[in-house]
């Protein structure tokens, strides 16, 4: 474990690796089936015009953290890492346990470990992939050598289970990685073909606000509120900025749209992926896609659909994978790396 601060300014590139991954989902899972006995609707209808077959739901005595703190304890399994080894935990997170501390905190406690960082970053669905810069950041820097990301969400409790137009659409769930700081290769490797995160790119665009939403808040309304969305106009959007943000990574590493091994998106909706990809000219093959089976898990479900990637055996090191989300805000971005 590093000294916590700052400490002296890398005299050689220092670049942010992949060396685990790890994922928690609820054991309830909930069927189209299942919801069109509460609400007015339907499995043609849900699957028809979001791809959303089952999601997870969290019991009732399950909070974020626990969801986070199982996910976790499976990245550091998967690293082959103990928790003391951690410098800094980041939780992307917009569905905390408490207003305050800090969620992180208190999966860090569970972990048994004190002392380094530990914060939430809120994003909402772009959570996971603003964590994964701050968390690049702060090695590239030399602030930290190895830092656990997770994202973590129990949407279902800002849901409004009469709206079936958002009701239908979220899950919960929780994934995680471990990122280590490795020194560049004293050789003639292409930085291209060198393992770890190749660029990251964030955008925000506040004007968008009322399209995406919770009605509530502890500086509003002093509740916690429910979700509201404009479909129609967070799709069109999510089409655009996703399919820019991405061509944007693309560019900034002079590599085109063939040169990725696999799209991880966030799964928001199998229609917006669909457009996505079409957009770039990507083949359906080089898309992750978990959404029929978890919905939208917010901050969580770029890190699932990643961990089931690697855990099936699809994504394999050397690949370059390509992440992309966004979320309420807006807020939206994109982390090109090699495995």
């Amino acid at each position: 474990m590093m000294k916590n601060g700052a400490g002296p300014w890398p005299d050689r590139m220092i670049k942010s690796v992949f060396i685990g991954s790890g994922a928690y989902l609820p054991q309830r899972r909930v069927s189209n089936d299942e919801l069109a006995a509460k609400v007015d609707t339907s499995d043609d209808w849900i699957v028809a015009r979001t791809g959303i077959s089952n999601r997870h739901i969290a019991a009732d005595d399950e909070m974020t953290s626990d969801l986070a703190y199982a996910a976790a304890v499976d990245a550091l399994a998967s690293a082959g890492m103990a928790a003391s080894e951690l410098d800094l935990i980041i939780l992307a997170t917009a569905t905390p346990d408490e207003t305050f501390p800090a969620t992180a905190t208190s999966v860090q406690a569970r972990l048994g470990i004190a002392g380094i960082p530990a914060f939430d970053v809120h994003a909402v669905c772009s959570g996971f992939v603003y964590a994964l810069a701050v968390a690049d950041n702060f090695i590239k820097v030399g602030q930290a050598r190895n830092v656990l990301v997770i994202g973590a969400e129990t949407f279902s409790r800002i849901l409004d289970w009469e709206d079936r137009t958002t009701c239908v659409l979220f899950g919960d769930g929780a994934g995680a990685v471990v990122l280590r700081a490795e020194d560049d290769p004293a050789d003639d490797t292409p930085a291209g073909d060198r393992r770890g995160i190749m660029s990251t790119h964030l955008h925000a665009d506040g004007r968008h606000h009322d399209m995406l939403y919770v009605d509530g808040g502890p500086s509003s309304t002093g509740t916690a509120g429910f979700l509201r969305m404009r479909g129609p106009e967070v799709f069109r959007h999510a089409v655009n900025n996703l399919t820019n943000v991405v061509k944007e990574a693309l560019e900034a590493n002079d590599l085109s749209p063939e040169a990725i091994d696999w799209l991880v998106p966030h799964q928001a909706n199998r229609r917006i992926i669909d457009h996505t990809a079409r957009k770039l000219n990507l083949p359906s093959e080089k898309i992750v896609l978990t959404v029929a089976e978890h919905g939208n898990t917010s901050a969580a479900s770029v890190p699932l659909a990643l961990n089931e990637a690697v855990t099936d055996g699809r994504i394999k090191q050397g690949d370059v994978i390509l992440m992309e989300a966004m979320g309420g805000g807006f807020t939206w971005g994109a982390v090109l790396a090699r495995w």
